[in-house]
């Protein structure tokens, strides 16, 4: 099992992934605190995602680190010409109209690899307060891997990634923890404020229902 395509990668990909380090090196980013080297499959859970250059960046930090990540794509975007480009740049297809949802779909795509790093923008979108929607967290538990949190700085080029956090099934108490590692890398970024808050709000009412 591998994640590695039984075809000869595209030369569009292979150009897009050089410009994309190029980029990033370019800009002069720095990464603090690489990728686990010991875990093999994991979800990376990033934010903030404030800008489509969040993506440039962060791939080339991955590639930087020589880790190919992969990511959610709608399965009509995986036809025609641009098939073997989306498979190339690690996309996954995700079939809305099937039976089993995405976290099922993806749970069973980490089951059949050897090596899988998903990226997801645990906010959602651009337009957030910061509060991270439960996806990230419920395809870790179903495909029983850890989550990876990374972080972005953008006034100093610099974004980093925690070392890997197995859930527990406590959503409330494993946010926490995501909540703090954040805090500890940018204590004033008022999203990770907001996240901590709506970690300390989940864990309140999880206790309130017992």
């Amino acid at each position: 099992m591998s994640q590695e395509p039984a075809y000869k990668r595209s030369l569009l990909s292979r150009l897009v992934r050089r410009i994309i380090v190029w980029i990033y090196h370019a800009k002069g980013w720095k990464i603090e605190g690489g990728l686990p080297k010991d875990v093999q499959k994991y979800v990376i859970a990033g934010a903030p995602h404030s800008s489509n250059w969040d993506f440039v960046f962060f791939a080339g930090a991955t590639e930087v680190e020589g880790v190919h990540p992969s990511f959610m794509g709608k399965h009509t975007l995986f036809k025609g010409i641009m098939r073997n480009f989306m498979f190339d740049m690690g996309g996954i297809p995700i079939d809305r109209t099937k039976r089993a949802n995405y976290v099922e779909q993806i749970a069973a795509e980490y089951a059949k690899r050897d090596h899988l790093a998903l990226v997801i923008a645990a906010e959602g979108s651009r337009t957030t307060d910061g509060s991270w929607k439960s996806g990230f967290y419920n395809i870790a538990m179903a495909a029983n891997v850890p989550i990876v949190a990374a972080w972005v700085d953008n006034d100093s080029n610099t974004l980093g990634f925690s070392k890997p956090i197995w859930p527990t099934g406590n959503y409330g108490e494993d946010l926490a923890k995501i909540a703090a590692f954040l805090r500890s890398k940018l204590p004033d970024f008022e999203r990770y404020k907001v996240l901590e808050a709506q970690a300390r709000q989940l864990v309140e009412d999880a206790k309130a229902k017992s």
